[in-house]
């Protein structure tokens, strides 16, 4: 009993220190009423006060609440004083840019990183609206920005912010330029973050200098100029945000390309933070597109897109063949993302094609066959464009979680609205052929054998669970899977989490997810095709990779 009063004692000692510095009201009112309701309320008071928010995969990210290990004003102030201290020790010179999505919280975060840049003596510009990601990734190098911010949590649920940050050429280098951070960037930041002193001094300046439409529509123009003139542009599209910030821009840039404008989702349309008509606002989530392939039925759409929220992922949704009975189907993004890359490779697009440890081997297979340069990274943005160490030149990345950089001279991150473009520029020429997207799969499965990919992904609110699981297959690692004896099996501590296993048909890569509380394995399996029996082998490969799920749950004990 003495223990749990000490620890109680010790617990309200941490919540008065907080509530004595944090700048907002109302996160001081959630506090106190946290703090009235101990000890029942000791749990949560805990999971408060855990620790702060460190900068993983994509920045901070966090749910909104008050306390260190949440999304607030005062997390925000100091991770902004610390970001423009650090600005400053590096010798970074240059104004801080910085966008933020409709979400809770969004714009309050933004203005105040902004006050904080200012109150340093430092420019900030605004983006004028809510936009997409990939227009602040534009806005960093098109204005010359020391760095750049986006408030956003991406696909995370509705109670989640975050905060990407994004350097500049001077620190970020020629591959960095307008990409995420890296260590020892992040390292140096959270650092920086940790050596603010109090809140009350840290100088707030004025609100910065709002941005005007024209930086959108300048990244709409080098957008469009993405994919080639005077294609075939008849292709019928059914769109959604997910109740994101996409619409707009998406819009805007298919109408200028020449594409009828694509028919939006009317209750998605408009960004909405509660995204009320979706479970979870990932259109990888089950049935967050079913109101997209609704409108696409009913408008008979070519095609069907999803962005995610902040629209640097893209989706997308395709009619099955005739006679299957099957209706829509969304592509994986390991589809996707080889279509793509088929795609620039038949325009003539020279360079560097990069995915990550984790996607499909089938594009290292096509760069090979073709002589194309290919580079593998590890997961995450931030990674694929510096891929090769610039040599040559990036043409093209994509990972499997639906992000894929087509022009890495316009944004050098993951992009779904210049994603979307090039998806209808390749699904108009074939349909001008009388084909599709599902088409030219089963050519490329032809050529180079049915390269099937699934994930086993389990969420957990104990992130024990998924320690407990990487512990687990490092200490009894399978040495078959499929029957097959495992020929590599590559352990990436201490640089990564992962656990890779290979057989000369069958691949496993094993990670926990670096954006939410997930454990992940990402399962492909590699099936030649027969005589060119395309159906056959899909069918095979299906079966073979129901096993291999299996097989791996067993070794994972979950």
């Amino acid at each position: 009993m003495a223990a749990e009063t000490t620890d109680l004692d010790r617990m309200r000692d941490q919540a008065r220190r907080w509530l004595d510095d944090d700048p907002d009201p109302a996160s001081r009112d959630e506090l106190r009423a946290v703090l009235d309701r101990l000890p029942a309320s000791a749990p949560e008071l805990a999971d408060r006060f855990a620790g702060p928010l460190t900068f993983g995969t994509a920045g901070l990210r966090g749910p909104l609440r008050a306390g260190p290990n949440g999304m607030n004003l005062a997390v925000v102030t100091r991770a902004a004083a610390g970001l423009v201290g650090w600005l400053a020790a590096e010798g970074g010179e240059g104004p801080l840019v910085i966008g933020y999505d409709a979400r809770h919280g969004s714009r309050e975060f933004a203005e105040r990183t902004a006050q904080v840049a200012t109150g340093a003596g430092r420019p900030a510009l605004l983006l004028p609206r809510p936009l997409p990601t990939p227009v602040l990734a534009y806005a960093v190098r098109r204005l010359g920005g020391v760095a750049g911010v986006m408030v956003t949590a991406s696909h995370n649920p509705p109670q989640d912010n975050g905060y990407k940050v994004y350097l500049g050429a001077q620190l970020g280098g020629a591959l960095g330029a307008g990409a995420q951070i890296v260590p020892p960037a992040d390292a140096g930041i959270e650092a920086a973050i940790r050596a603010v002193g109090p809140l009350a001094q840290v100088p707030l300046g004025p609100p910065g200098q709002v941005l005007g439409d024209d930086l959108v529509a300048a990244y709409v123009e080098r957008a469009v100029a993405v994919i080639a003139p005077g294609g075939p542009r008849d292709l019928r599209v059914a769109y959604t945000p997910l109740h994101g910030v996409g619409a707009a821009v998406l819009t805007a840039a298919f109408a200028r390309a020449g594409f009828p404008t694509p028919g939006v989702v009317p209750d998605q349309a408009e960004p909405d933070p509660a995204f009320p008509t979706v479970s979870f606002p990932n259109p990888e989530e089950a049935g967050a597109v079913d109101r997209l392939v609704a409108l696409a039925d009913a408008t008979d759409a070519d095609l069907a897109i999803a962005n995610d929220p902040d629209a640097d992922r893209c989706a997308v949704v395709v009619r099955e063949p005739a006679g299957t009975g099957t209706g829509w189907r969304m592509l994986r993004g390991d589809e996707v993302g080889v279509l793509l890359a088929d795609h620039l490779m038949r325009r003539g697009v020279d360079g560097l094609y990069a995915t990550t440890i984790v996607s499909s081997s089938l594009l290292r297979a096509m760069c090979t066959a073709r002589g194309r340069a290919y580079d593998e990274t590890l997961t995450g943005f931030k990674w694929i464009v510096r891929a090769g160490g610039g040599t040559p030149p990036l043409a093209y990345g994509y990972e499997e979680a639906l992000g894929y950089c087509v022009a890495p001279d316009h944004v050098r991150d993951k992009d779904g609205i210049t994603a979307a473009l090039t998806v209808a520029e390749l699904a108009a020429g074939l349909k001008a052929q009388g084909r599709t997207l599902t088409d030219r799969l089963d050519e490329l499965a032809a050529e180079f054998g049915v390269h099937h990919t699934d994930q086993l992904s389990v969420r957990v609110d104990d992130l024990r669970i998924i320690a407990d699981a990487m512990a687990r297959v490092r200490a009894a690692t399978p040495t078959t899977l499929l029957g097959a004896p495992v020929t590599e099996a590559r352990d990436l501590l201490p640089d990564a989490d992962v656990v890779i296993l290979r057989t000369a048909a069958a691949r496993v890569v094993i990670r926990p997810s670096g954006t939410e509380p997930k454990l992940k394995a990402y399962l492909e399996v590699v099936e030649p095709v027969a005589e060119g029996d395309v159906p056959a082998a899909r069918t095979r490969a299906a079966a073979a990779l129901t096993t291999l799920r299996a097989e791996v749950a067993t070794a994972l004990g979950i």
